[in-house]
């Protein structure tokens, strides 16, 4: 069985497959969680794990291969090992969410090995090759916005809507001094964009907070948060912000709405213009040309 396949029954079919299965729990799912738990159960009967991630595409001298990503698109012990035939056969691209049945290491491997995609951003893998590249897209000014009022004691999305409305497919940028409430107006919109709009897509990306700040966020909005904290190298700020917008790119193919929240790009620009190399010329504050 693939996803295709079982995306094409009736919840009520799916349903019967899971108490088939013995699926805890199957009655109180949505049907995109059916069709993950039974790929899951099907998986593990076979003898195998069902797991997933975001594929990051590595190129080196000798080959091309992936990894599939998990906590915020970072290397880590837990990743998965795609490889390059894989990448190929399938159009795997940077930024993917890909899930599949999944081998432990042999004696002498390092990480865990895809065996069978599964679904490539919750299509099945024969649809996502069908699906345009984000460069071939055409860009058009936005014509729906979005509303972010909620509740009637929140003013800032209120006097957002009618002073500097957010439009899908709109950039902004929210200039203050230290310590003014940026943070919690991201918050808000954050939670405006979610309680109206659950079928956007919603990332929060914090570059250079305080982990405290991070582990705030997450508990208060209804999105995916990435981060990459004060005491984390420069260069990993960079490459987390690399990730998600290629997260996002993946996301736009496969003909979802997505909104990125960034805070902050201050320090985005810190990190990147501690990470390039010199092009000899300088603007004020020390800051490099190609930095930005």
């Amino acid at each position: 069985m693939d996803i295709g396949e079982l995306e094409s029954k009736k919840i009520a079919e799916l349903r019967d497959m899971a108490r088939e299965m013995d699926i805890p729990g199957f009655s109180t799912m949505k049907k995109q969680g059916l069709v993950y738990e039974i790929l899951r159960a099907n998986a593990e009967a076979q003898g195998y794990d069902f797991r997933g991630g975001v594929l990051e595409i590595v190129d080196d001298d000798k080959q091309t291969m992936g990894f599939l990503r998990a906590k915020n698109y970072l290397p880590g012990p837990d990743d998965i090992y795609v490889s390059n035939s894989q990448i190929r056969r399938l159009g795997l691209r940077t930024g993917d969410w890909v899930m599949g049945q999944v081998r432990a290491p042999k004696d002498n491997e390092k990480y865990f090995s895809l065996l069978r995609v599964e679904s490539v951003n919750g299509m099945s893998p024969d649809l996502a090759k069908k699906r345009p590249r984000y460069e071939t897209l055409t860009p058009i000014f936005p014509d729906q916005k979005l509303k972010l009022e909620t509740q009637p004691n929140i003013l800032s999305t209120r006097l957002l809507d009618l002073v500097a409305p957010i439009g899908r497919g709109q950039r902004g940028l929210i200039v203050s001094p230290p310590k003014a409430g940026k943070t919690t107006v991201l918050k808000e919109i954050a939670n405006g964009i979610s309680a109206n709009y659950p079928d956007v897509h919603l990332m929060v990306v914090l570059i250079g907070e305080r982990p405290e700040e991070v582990t705030d966020m997450d508990r208060s909005i209804d999105g995916e948060v990435i981060s990459s904290t004060f005491d984390e190298p420069v260069r990993q700020h960079c490459k987390v912000a690399e990730m998600a917008l290629d997260r996002a790119k993946r996301l736009v193919e496969a003909g979802r709405d997505v909104v990125i929240l960034l805070d902050s790009i201050t320090r985005l620009a810190r990190g990147y213009n501690l990470t390039v190399s010199p092009s000899g010329r300088t603007l004020s504050g020390g800051l490099d040309p190609t930095a930005l």
